[in-house]
């Protein structure tokens, strides 16, 4: 009679290609498993130690988190790791100065926007602070297409297995399924650590990615002060203007980071994964060679038309960041018109976030989605006319609901949008004034129910009495 094997965890048979390769990236060897002849063979590094890294790196891509397909830990690896070259630590004599002018704007600000003053500190960041903050937004903007990607990717490799290596595959199976996930993970750390060598604060790209918090990073501006001929007190000074101005806008007006992000959010969940990319990238996967995966991820995964309801949704998106980014645009400028060169400044940013630098064009290629103002003049035109029309507080109103925002087609119009705004506030006005006087009493002019009427009396009765029939 033949003895059933033991259910437990040392006893449980396993499939041949599991139990290498947990033997193998778990770094406990196989009886006479020569790793040197193996990495020969196969063309691999022969030393030991660069052996070593090259396993755990493929164990750290081929495990996964239990609540999501994307492995986030790789993500937060590689992108403190694309921080850390040449990131200096802020200095105490850089965190004073970013301090000041901080404080400093926001009085500047105060006679030029009808939102208040935050009560936030702010502080100075190195790179890798400004990745430790900002990663779980980028995560909570990315996740939907990462989720797709990780999806893709490991259906399009199980579909490239033979049937007979899929009954071989076993319990391994679970851990290339984690590949996609991984690559994305990768690709994602990368770009954000490559954005954070280029950005200047926390609001840099038109949006809070750190929750309600104020910051620059000097080492950045420094790099972008370069070249202009500008006194570098000048530009962080406007840049802290720049700053403070997003934060009043983001706390004072609670609900527009939530629209923004949700914006956001909604078109990247519509977004359509390149099936055909990722079949290819599935057929020549070579675990050993993360490089060369992120490259491939970096050219695009997606495929270049959308769908209307996608166009729509984009519209509404760009017309949105353009709106935040017109507002502040303008209310900076006013502000610092005692800088001498802040029109030089202004021009730059201008240009600087309309075309985009090397990093937040290789997150729009990973992700399907360049966060740029594409109509930040219009946008910036349009809120210096209705400060003409309605006056600074009349301007800022506008932010109170977002069914009060302007379309895309009011920044081809902006003196027209002021004035049917302002038609449109005098028939609310109409409204609610006729609302208030019925609810206090009512109209003094309306007649008691029943009582004559003299000209509108009902046909068939006299002024005198009942009627009689003839």
């Amino acid at each position: 009679m033949s003895s059933t094997p033991a259910n437990n965890d040392d006893d449980a048979p396993q499939d041949p290609l599991s139990e290498m390769l947990a033997n193998l990236m778990g770094g406990q060897g196989m009886e006479g498993f020569d790793a040197a002849a193996l990495a020969k063979a196969a063309g691999l590094p022969s030393d030991p130690n660069a052996l070593s890294q090259m396993f755990a790196q493929v164990q750290a891509m081929m495990s996964g988190s239990s609540d999501t397909p994307v492995n986030w830990d790789l993500a937060h690896d590689a992108a403190r790791k694309a921080a850390a070259g040449d990131d200096p630590s802020v200095t105490p004599a850089q965190s004073k100065a970013v301090d000041d002018a901080l404080r400093l704007a926001e009085m500047w600000l105060d006679p030029f926007t009808d939102l208040a003053a935050t009560a936030i500190v702010g502080s100075a960041w190195s790179r890798a602070e400004w990745v430790e903050e900002t990663l779980g937004t980028w995560r909570r903007l990315t996740e939907p297409v990462a989720n797709s990607i990780a999806f893709a990717i490991s259906t399009a490799m199980n579909e490239q297995l033979p049937e007979e290596m899929k009954s071989v595959m076993g319990g391994a199976a679970s851990m290339m399924q984690n590949m996609g996930g991984a690559l994305f993970g990768l690709q994602l750390g990368a770009a954000v650590g490559a954005l954070s060598k280029e950005v200047l604060g926390s609001t840099d790209i038109g949006i809070p990615l750190a929750d309600l918090q104020m910051a620059l990073l000097p080492a950045n501006i420094k790099a972008f002060g370069e070249g202009l001929e500008v006194p570098e007190q000048e530009i962080l000074l406007f840049l802290a203007l720049r700053e403070a101005a997003h934060a009043r806008l983001f706390v004072q007006v609670p609900w527009l980071r939530g629209h923004l992000l949700g914006a956001i959010e909604s078109y990247a969940r519509g977004i359509h994964i390149d099936m055909s990319r990722i079949e290819d990238l599935a057929a020549n996967l070579d675990p050993s060679n993360p490089e060369a995966m992120q490259a491939v991820l970096s050219e695009g995964v997606f495929m270049p038309a959308r769908t209307p309801e996608q166009e729509v949704a984009l519209a509404k998106l760009e017309t949105a960041l353009a709106l935040v980014e017109g507002w502040v645009d303008e209310v900076t400028f006013a502000a610092a018109a005692n800088l001498p060169a802040a029109g030089a400044i202004r021009e730059t940013i201008r240009r600087r976030r309309a075309t985009g630098g090397p990093a937040e064009h290789a997150f729009g290629s990973l992700v399907g989605l360049e966060l740029r103002p594409r109509r930040l003049r219009e946008a910036s035109a349009l809120w210096s006319s209705l400060k003409e029309q309605r006056g600074v507080a009349g301007r800022d109103a506008i932010w109170a609901h977002p069914d009060l925002l302007p379309t895309s087609a009011d920044l081809d119009d902006a003196a027209g949008f002021g004035a049917r705004r302002s038609a449109a506030d005098a028939s609310e006005s109409d409204v609610d004034a006729a609302l208030t006087k019925l609810l206090e009493g009512g109209f003094d002019d309306l007649p008691p129910t029943g009582e004559d009427t003299g000209p509108g009396t009902t046909e068939g009765e006299s002024d005198g009495g009942p009627s009689t029939d003839k």
